[in-house]
């Protein structure tokens, strides 16, 4: 039944609304193909820009992918369930586990990109380590792949008197990664704080993560911290928000 609040809602988030109860429902599974432009704007009997509207809708909350010259689709991804507490335990770095393992199940994840190297750190990245402009810091740059879906791009900052000459220098650290290797070098994490926005990307993000338009990305900031308060790695993750869902699961 059409309520007078509905009635009142442009015609193109009304035919979203429509499509979206469609995908939900199953109506529309993934790798199906939407109505097009044309399909939708005889169903309706609205104007073309209404109908490219509404499907840009759906594709903004990545519920659809446009593919050039074939028409709009529900997508096929399944989103990330990223379980921001559990990954981050000592339980699960300590015992040489990912923490990427909490996360990706049995689905297929690789590294693609990755570059490691010294660098002299500018003010902001010296501000979050606490320490002098233009000290030296281990820069970790990586792209997250999952499925064959870019999700991911990490930059993780480290300084150098801590980490030199340690396996966090190269490609692959270990099992466990950079924290159980901080830990092996006595500075392991005993605090994390994680800041989290969501934003439009830039340019390079979007070409990076693969990002149709119109899509934004989460940007979270996590700084680890180890006994006394110092901080001993700063790293920006930058998500594809629409392969995401952020779980926090903590006792009252």
């Amino acid at each position: 039944m059409t309520t007078q609040g509905s009635a009142r809602r442009p015609k193109y988030q009304r035919i979203a609304d429509a499509l979206r109860t469609a995908i939900q429902s199953g109506e529309y599974g993934p790798g199906d193909r939407l109505p097009g432009e044309n399909d939708l704007m005889a169903m309706y009997e609205v104007a073309r820009m209404t109908a490219r509207q509404a499907l840009g809708v759906l594709q903004n909350e990545g519920l659809t992918e446009a593919r050039k010259g074939a028409g709009v689709f529900v997508r096929a991804f399944k989103p990330l369930r990223r379980r921001g507490i559990q990954r981050l335990s000592q339980e699960q770095w300590g015992s040489r586990r990912s923490i990427w393992s909490t996360d990706t199940e049995d689905r297929e994840l690789v590294v693609d990109q990755i570059d490691v190297r010294e660098e002299e750190t500018d003010s902001r990245i010296a501000d979050a380590l606490g320490i002098p402009v233009g000290s030296r810091v281990w820069m970790r740059r990586r792209r997250f792949v999952l499925d064959g879906k870019p999700v991911l791009f990490a930059i993780s900052c480290l300084p150098s008197d801590l980490v030199a000459d340690s396996a966090i220098t190269q490609t692959d650290t270990g099992p466990g990664g950079t924290y159980a290797r901080l830990d092996e070098l006595g500075h392991k994490p005993v605090h994390f704080r994680e800041e989290v926005r969501c934003r439009m990307p830039s340019a390079d993000e979007a070409e990076r993560l693969a990002l149709t338009m119109g899509t934004p990305v989460i940007q979270i900031v996590r700084t680890a911290f180890a006994d006394g308060g110092r901080v001993v790695e700063v790293n920006e993750m930058t998500l594809d928000s629409a392969s995401y869902v952020l779980e926090y699961d903590f006792d009252a």
